[in-house]
């Protein structure tokens, strides 16, 4: 299975259409949103093209292969505009025989662990930090941010046979 995984587009059209353009190349089974897509959250600066509805536009386009967690920044009118589930807290897909556990990461986290069985995966975002990390026998995973890094550069990570990679959203 691919996957593409990203996290914190925070309404950024420019940075979300990088990320369709990863999307288009790499062709993934599975587009993995780790929440945060629309709203860029009262701590943040506005986010490069600023445009939560042309966002909107772009994953609905892909909704029929979107899994997408909450976020600290989403609200309930996000769910009325997105064609695709985005308020759980959590999701878990079994891919390759791993168990991959999505969370945004402002609640279960690399440093609050969800109870998961060991050589399992964490999926979250939320710092905008990159992150590749082993804790307690579960493999730790951030692929940072796609509009507002805290780490210097704009990134998804994508996932095909047991490899996962950053990719750079830069110019």
């Amino acid at each position: 299975m691919k996957l593409l995984i990203a996290s914190d587009i925070h309404g950024s059209a420019y940075y979300c259409g990088k990320l369709m353009g990863i999307l288009e190349q790499f062709q993934p089974d599975k587009l993995l949103l780790l929440g945060d897509l629309l709203y860029h959250g009262p701590r943040n600066d506005l986010p490069r093209d600023y445009a939560p509805k042309q966002v909107i536009e772009m994953l609905s386009r892909h909704k029929d292969i979107i899994v997408a967690v909450r976020g600290n920044c989403e609200a309930e009118v996000d769910q009325m505009v997105l064609p695709f589930p985005c308020m759980a807290d959590c999701a878990r897909l079994e891919v390759d025989g791993v168990l991959h556990y999505l969370a945004h990461g402002h609640h279960e986290s690399p440093d609050d662990l969800p109870k998961l069985p060991e050589g399992s995966v964490l999926l979250s975002g939320h710092t905008h930090v990159k992150m590749d990390e082993v804790r307690q026998g579960i493999r730790c995973l951030n692929p940072g941010s796609v509009s507002i890094p805290k780490d210097g550069s704009h990134s998804c990570m994508t996932y095909e046979d047991g490899i996962y990679s950053v990719v750079l959203l830069e110019d």
